[in-house]
């Protein structure tokens, strides 16, 4: 037959991992260390089964079947078989409950297990991250009744009591605009809340209960009118009557996960709090979600990455393995690099996620997550296309064959910088973020992570890069148009800083155990420069869009 090609093969998702690896032993302390083993180990097992899984047997999407052979509605949604597993591995494995325990350790916990989880699951990770949320705005609206009745479902380790939850926010009106909420709150003669109205994208209409933004009936227009409630989907086996699902978007990439267009036909729900300021409610899980957003980001990068490192070293081209041809070899390098900064970030906000959640963070580390959340989720979201992107390129044409399993991986990318707020979105509020003490916490936090780091070249351009980020600030306090216009430049800018200065300390922390590659990561992604900054000039923009 001649020559074929050796495919990718997966390396073990945790065993093989430096990076996570070496977090994990710097961050916890050696008795949680020893106890996450056993269920990262399995995780690890399960991605690689599930990626053999996905590449000898036919892709699949869910199903609607909106009505049976008789005519009754049912809205009866099939799932594919990583979504059918996901409560018995969720709960098995605690994917979702470790980040609730009773440590500051608890959220990064979590995350690495989210981390591992996340590419075998086909996206079942998206409800998760919204009943993550839902669990914590529960916790925070103090509603006794709802959060002992929902409460035990969201955070179960049993799959037969394990509920999802979804997050109901986005009309036609738009998404992050949610003022123009059209979903109406009217309470019944029983003084039982329904909602009426349509919600444009829903996530995760197969859970049995969501959060869902409502405007009480004659309350004022605007945000600040909009009430968050709590709803429930089941009627024993079957879907309440009063949730109709129109259709199933037909999406770029997330093809496994069910995205619903549905219409609310006075869907029994209840009110978390006051009837207003909701918005204010949904913003409790914004730094649940959007961790969740960036873990996930850069595990996409890790999948992409140890996919074309193994195809590297399988792959013969011009007499040598890919792995040995100098240019293919800095490619690989260079994606490392960015990846290992990323992953630092995104995995620092979750370890300061659980500070704060246990009041164990100092104000500055309180104020540094509010800057670091949106900058991580921005940053990783656009990273994680782009390194997919270059993957691709690493397999060649085979890269561009659907069946080889490689096009999903950016397909599926694209969606980390629209979830949970776009790059603008963000940006714009990492600006709000820098109008408290985030900026002083930054630059404080990043001295300390430096303390200790032997090169010197990196530190010096950290430090010089964070000076220009003031200067750009100070030089645009007043004009607010310019300041919003170069808000995405600053905050790439931010980001790269803050992940290097991460990368130094762990650098440093490596170095005393014998291991140099994060300095490596250091030197390579400091030489990728850090300084993002512009200064958008209105008059060119009027031009080229006029």
């Amino acid at each position: 037959m001649g020559f074929l090609q050796d495919a990718p093969q997966l390396p073990h998702p945790y065993r093989n991992d430096r990076s996570l690896l070496a977090l994990l032993d710097r961050a916890l302390p050696a008795d949680r260390r020893a106890a996450l083993d056993a269920d990262l180990d399995a995780l690890g097992d399960y991605a690689q089964m599930a990626w053999r899984r996905a590449s000898t047997t036919t892709r699949r999407k869910p199903v609607l079947t909106q009505w049976d052979a008789w005519g009754q509605r049912v809205d009866r949604v099939e799932l594919t078989p990583a979504w059918q597993e996901g409560a018995a591995i969720t709960t098995r494995h605690a994917v979702l409950a470790a980040g609730h325990g009773d440590s500051e350790h608890a959220r990064l916990e979590e995350f690495a297990r989210v981390y591992l989880y996340h590419l075998a699951s086909e996206f079942y990770t998206c409800p998760l991250a919204m009943t993550d949320g839902a669990a914590t705005a529960l916790k925070a609206s103090g509603n006794r009744w709802l959060i002992e009745r929902a409460l035990p479902h969201f955070l179960s380790r049993d799959a037969s009591t394990f509920w999802l939850s979804g997050q109901w926010m986005t009309e036609n009106t738009g998404g992050s605009d949610v003022g123009n909420t059209e979903t109406v709150a009217r309470e019944d003669a029983s003084g039982q809340w329904r909602l009426y109205g349509r919600k444009w994208f829903s996530s995760a209409v197969v859970g049995e209960a969501a959060l869902a933004l409502g405007r009480p009936e004659g309350a004022a227009v605007g945000a600040a009118a909009l009430a968050l409630f709590y709803v429930e989907t089941m009627d024993g086996e079957r879907r309440k009557p009063e949730l109709v699902i129109d259709r199933l978007k037909d999406k770029l990439g997330t093809h496994e996960l069910p995205t619903a267009e549905i219409h609310l036909e006075g869907l029994p729900a209840w009110p978390l709090g006051e009837l207003a300021h909701g918005v204010r409610q949904v913003a409790s899980m914004l730094n649940v979600t959007r961790t969740w957003n960036a873990v996930c980001a850069v595990a996409s990068m890790a999948r992409a990455i140890g996919l074309a490192r193994d195809y590297a070293m399988r792959r013969q081209a011009f007499g040598h393995p890919l792995i040995e041809q100098p240019l293919h070899a800095q490619t690989l390098a260079d994606m490392q690099a960015e990846f290992e900064a990323a992953f630092a970030l995104a995995f620092e906000i979750a370890h300061l996620l659980g500070r704060v959640e246990h009041d164990a963070a100092t104000p500055q580390e309180a104020a540094l997550l509010r800057l670091l959340t949106p900058l991580a989720k921005l940053w990783t979201g656009k990273l994680a296309v782009k390194l997919c992107s270059e993957a691709l390129e690493c397999f060649g044409g085979a890269g561009y064959i659907e069946d080889t399993g490689l096009p999903q991986l950016l397909r599926d990318a694209q969606v980390y910088a629209i979830w949970e707020g776009t790059t603008n979105v963000l940006s714009l509020d990492s600006l709000r973020a820098l109008t408290g003490d985030s900026f002083a916490a930054l630059r404080a936090s990043s001295a300390i992570w430096l303390d200790g780091n032997d090169d010197m070249h990196a530190t010096s351009a950290i430090r010089q890069t964070l000076d220009a980020a003031a200067r750009w600030l100070d030089q645009h306090a007043i004009a607010r148009d310019t300041r919003e216009a170069g808000a995405r430049g600053l905050a790439f800018t931010l980001a790269r800083c803050a992940s290097a200065a991460l990368l130094a300390r762990q650098a440093s922390w490596s170095r005393r155990h014998g291991e140099q590659r994060p300095a490596a990561a250091l030197r390579r992604f400091v030489g990728h420069g850090l300084d993002r900054l512009v200064t958008p000039d209105a008059g060119d923009t009027a031009l080229l869009l006029g």
